[in-house]
């Protein structure tokens, strides 16, 4: 698992596999969701992420790099 922030855009990604997606669902206007074909959850993209509270750049009371 590995994730990649894109602060000029306020977009997490978190991703689980390195399989190809097959099929994305949007939950709502900020999480998606991606899909392999065996039906494995690939990855979760944030939008607004730090704006809607998924994810701080704070650690340990510490900016995050």
């Amino acid at each position: 698992m590995h994730a990649t922030y894109w602060k000029d855009d306020d977009i997490l990604e978190v991703r689980f596999s390195d399989k190809p997606i097959a099929r994305e669902v949007s939950e709502n206007w900020h999480v998606h969701k991606s899909f392999a074909e065996d039906g494995e959850l690939v990855c979760v993209v944030f939008v607004d992420a730090v704006k809607e509270g998924f994810f701080t750049l704070e650690a340990n009371g510490r900016k995050a790099a």
